[in-house]
């Protein structure tokens, strides 16, 4: 039996309105949200296990357009079902053998295609929230084109030294109490990276705060926990604009 990885009350959601709208691009759907004026400028968002429709990662969205990035979230689930919360963990390992985040590189490539394409986007980067942060992981070792990126509480998976390689600036976000991802392992990211990383990197980690911290809505944060999800946003976004 699986430890239930998410300690953060998905179900009961304050109802939120988008501000952007939703576009088909070849085989993916994708939640789209631009600034109100022209920008050469984009950030692709990696939603998490909950999947493009979740109302937390469509409010990411928004807010990172609100700082001036033509910013989408694709469907990296493709059609399929996300996980749900009345879904039982102990079948989760067989769910992420169907729903790989090493395995998005096909995607990305047809949502950079479309920015670059359909947006005119010059400088493109990617955020993503744990299942998203792996892949974000995954593909700042994989796709040139992506001019920076923050991984959001993604498990580290440790299978070669060419995992710490980057190809470009990535920002690693933490929590201290997330009891998926151990001290230990964010210790071993940062002396590997220290070694084998030729590109700016930072990792940071958030006292107090569990699995999935930085991605709730105003209304749905506890008064103790919102300092460290408002500080972890910010890092967020001025490790994008830096680079982007």
């Amino acid at each position: 039996q699986m430890a239930d990885p998410f300690l953060y009350n998905t179900g009961d959601r304050s109802h939120y309105g988008c501000l952007g709208h939703e576009v088909q691009i070849e085989h993916i759907k994708a939640y789209v949200c631009r600034p109100s004026f022209f920008t050469d400028k984009a950030v692709i968002v990696i939603h998490d296990i909950f999947g493009w429709l979740f109302p937390d990662i469509r409010y990411i969205v928004d807010l990172i357009a609100g700082h001036g990035y033509i910013t989408i979230c694709p469907d990296f689930f493709k059609g399929t079902d996300p996980w749900k919360t009345t879904d039982h963990w102990a079948d989760f390992a067989d769910w992420m053998k169907d729903h790989d985040p090493m395995k998005v590189d096909k995607e990305a490539d047809v949502v950079l295609k479309y920015l670059k394409e359909q947006c005119d986007a010059k400088k493109i980067g990617i955020v993503g929230f744990s299942w998203g942060g792996m892949a974000v992981h995954h593909l700042m070792l994989k796709n040139p084109q992506l001019t920076a990126g923050v991984s959001l509480y993604g498990r580290i998976i440790r299978d070669s030294e060419e995992r710490y390689n980057l190809l470009n600036p990535t920002f690693f976000i933490f929590g201290e109490k997330d009891h998926t991802i151990s001290y230990d392992q964010i210790t071993l990211l940062e002396d590997k990276l220290k070694q084998y990383c030729k590109v700016a990197y930072k990792i940071k980690v958030y006292p107090g705060q569990v699995h999935g911290f930085a991605q709730l809505k105003p209304e749905d944060m506890k008064p103790a926990d919102k300092p460290y999800i408002e500080e972890a946003r910010k890092d967020m976004i001025d490790w994008i604009k830096m680079f982007i």
